[in-house]
């Protein structure tokens, strides 16, 4: 199998979570003030839902499902039975606040900009 780059795993994380953005909305006025894990948690498993995915010919297979916060991705076909997520409950929140500029209240550390 194809290994993935990081810019595959940001590309492959936009498009499974690509409900998220586009309903920023609903979430836009709560996550300015920030979210914690647990909410983000639950807007991240509600915009996921139960199971879904996207693929093709000459495209990046990407399966991902709200329970557990998994994605999973590769350029060849895969069991997502069989292969480990690329991104996974914390792995997930933390690509979410990375993405999409979401902070943690409860976080004391001071903004590097």
């Amino acid at each position: 199998m194809k290994p993935l780059s990081h810019d595959d795993k940001i590309y492959a994380f936009k498009r499974a979570t690509g409900a998220f953005a586009k309903s920023h909305h609903r979430w836009s006025e709560r996550a300015a003030s920030g979210l914690s894990d647990e909410e983000l948690a639950e807007a991240l498993q509600f915009e996921l839902g139960v199971f879904g995915g996207s693929g093709g010919p000459g495209q990046m297979d990407i399966v991902y499902q709200g329970a557990g916060l998994k994605i999973w991705a590769g350029w060849d076909v895969f069991n997502h039975h069989e292969t480990k997520p690329i991104f996974e409950g914390q792995s997930t929140i933390e690509m979410a606040r990375h993405v999409y500029g979401i902070a943690d209240p409860d976080d004391d550390q001071l903004a590097l900009l």
